[in-house]
């Protein structure tokens, strides 16, 4: 059973308000963004196959306290994603980097980037 680490709710840039259509919720090892009202669409992407978080804030976002967190992942269906006006951003960016390492580490999941850092490590000690 998988343990729901946070959800939240899309908020309307002005006053911060969740009156959005789109929820977040993340569990122990995978992302959910359910949106829309008529037609429905949930999509997931497992947390070893988020390779980068970054978090931005609009001056309209610091007034209101609100964050959209910026994801890239190798994930075929929903690729690069955005996390929209979501409070208390750091807290949840934060979160998700350190779920996102969990999971990539009990799945044994490298990227490349790590390999070429140990390579050229190797290289400059000779």
């Amino acid at each position: 059973m998988e343990k729901e680490l946070w959800s939240d709710r899309k908020r309307v840039l002005f006053f911060g308000l969740p009156l959005s259509f789109t929820t977040y919720r993340l569990t122990s090892n995978r992302l959910f963004i359910n949106s829309g009202l008529l037609t429905q669409t949930q999509d997931e992407v497992r947390l070893y196959r988020i390779t980068d978080v970054s978090l931005s804030r609009t001056l309209m976002q610091r007034i209101f306290g609100l964050s959209t967190i910026h994801c890239n992942s190798s994930d075929k269906t929903l690729g690069n994603f955005d996390i929209v006006n979501v409070k208390d951003g750091e807290n949840v960016k934060e979160l998700l980097s350190q779920s996102v390492e969990q999971e990539r580490i009990a799945r044994r999941v490298y990227t490349r980037e790590n390999m070429v850092d140990a390579i050229d490590d190797d290289v400059d000690n000779d």
